[in-house]
């Protein structure tokens, strides 16, 4: 009896069912972004839909989080490849800041780009009588979610501006969306929202109702005393009734993956990030701010070797 035909069918068929699971076996890049109402999360579309075009064996998701802070812890446990974060809590993390909501140094981080700067929006409805900084005493203030990128630049612009959260009747720690509700409602008087020109939170707020974009001048920006913040300005007219440029803090936002993203596609989602960058600037026009030139500079995290490979070639770094 020849059995070579069966062994060899059975060979085949051994190898078939080893080579399947290998062969549809699928990356998954998971985009940590922030609130639907931010600017994060357009952005965050965004570029699953670029991961898709340039990277077709992999699943590409977006997923909405509190951003920053929890974003950051999200990359060290692993569940997730990219994620938006401000500066400030990006140093915060990789320092290990447990009073900013980091227990241990999150050592698994990686840079992929320095991107746009963020904004801070220290809004107050017309009606409260809030012009100024010091004129949020006694008032009902939204300071962001809890241990987010947002509250911790309330901390430190409010320090900086010799005020702290004692000093308000009422202290609420929400998120974009529902401090904007509460500020059309009557409820809450002011709030802090850190994001890039022309989010759409504050652009339905104004729309709703009259705003006072309170200013934050260059003297507090300087004693807040952090790297991260810099002195910017919101133009005049970003949004409805604001006529005129408005002095505020600017912080550097950056997207991070961690190390155990390999080395190839971090190469790749960089690349295809700056030669398809219209249409992130299609999704948001934050996006317009991106720099290429500036892109691995400035982070207190070092660049994963994939990014480090593509600003190589690029000749932007040496």
């Amino acid at each position: 009896m020849n059995c070579r035909p069966a062994l060899r069918a059975a060979f085949v068929g051994a190898a078939f069912a080893i080579a399947v699971p290998v062969a549809f076996a699928a990356e998954f890049i998971n985009v940590l972004t922030g609130g639907t109402s931010g600017v994060y999360y357009p952005l965050g579309v965004s570029l699953t839909q670029i991961y898709g075009k340039v990277l077709p064996d992999t699943k590409a998701s977006v997923q909405a989080t509190k951003a920053s802070a929890e974003n950051l812890n999200l990359l060290q446990a692993g569940r997730g490849e990219v994620a938006f974060t401000l500066g400030d809590t990006l140093s915060e993390a990789w320092k290990g800041n447990e009073e900013a909501g980091f227990k241990t140094k999150l050592d698994k981080l990686r840079t992929i780009a320095a991107i746009y700067p963020n904004y801070i929006h220290f809004l107050a409805s017309a009606d409260s009588g809030i012009k100024t900084l010091a004129d949020l005493k006694g008032k009902r203030v939204s300071v962001g979610a809890p241990k987010s990128g947002t509250e911790l630049n309330s901390r430190d612009i409010l320090k900086g501006a010799g005020l702290g959260y004692k000093d308000f009747a009422k202290v609420e720690y929400l998120g974009y969306a529902e401090s904007v509700e509460l500020i059309k409602n009557r409820q809450l008087d002011a709030t802090l929202l850190s994001s890039g020109l022309g989010v759409a939170a504050v652009r339905d707020l104004a729309t709703a109702v009259k705003i006072v974009v309170l200013p934050i001048p260059p003297e507090i920006v300087a004693r807040i005393g952090e790297a991260a913040y810099q002195a910017g300005t919101i133009p005049a007219n970003t949004y409805n009734g604001q006529t005129a440029d408005v002095p505020t803090v600017a912080v550097q936002n950056f997207l991070v993956t961690h190390d155990g993203v390999p080395a190839d596609t971090v190469y790749k989602m960089t690349r295809a990030m700056f030669e398809n960058q219209d249409a992130m600037i299609a999704a948001h026009a934050a996006a317009k701010a991106i720099r290429k030139e500036a892109a691995a500079t400035g982070s207190p995290v070092p660049l994963h070797p994939g990014a480090e490979k593509y600003y190589r070639e690029a000749g932007l770094i040496k």
